[in-house]
């Protein structure tokens, strides 16, 4: 049974510059760091996002936007992706409301990664109930 998020992986051609972008963005630096490889921990409950060497990538996986979309609870929707976007990024989809109180948007960073952000209520909910960390 899935019990969590743990770490979420993305690729890069430039891991520097990733490093360097995520930095700006995140507004802080990796906790961990090697060649080929950085993390950060991030949030309520310090997931891992993690950016790896593309040249690391599994033989037949996308160079391009593709697959699935993990969205990361944000408190202010519109201004982090109007961040995004002066950072760089490229609008995958634009802020789209879901229904009660649930609103998502996703844009391309520089490294042709699909970042999701969401205001989502239920973890909200579910932070208001554990503490978070």
């Amino acid at each position: 049974m899935l019990r969590g998020l743990t770490t979420v992986s993305f690729y890069a051609d430039d891991l520097a510059e990733a490093q360097r972008w995520y930095t700006e963005f995140l507004g802080i630096e990796p906790y961990f760091n090697r060649p080929g490889y950085i993390e950060f921990r991030i949030g309520d409950y310090q997931h891992e996002l993690g950016f790896i060497d593309r040249r690391y990538a599994p033989a037949g996986s996308s160079t391009g936007e593709a697959g699935e979309i993990v969205f990361w609870h944000v408190d202010d929707l519109p201004a982090v992706v109007a961040r995004l976007l002066s950072l760089g990024a490229k609008e995958y989809e634009p802020i789209t409301e879901r229904g009660e109180g649930f609103v998502t948007a996703s844009v391309v960073d520089p490294f042709g990664n699909i970042l999701g952000v969401m205001y989502n209520p239920h973890y909200l909910e579910v932070v208001g109930k554990t503490g978070g960390v």
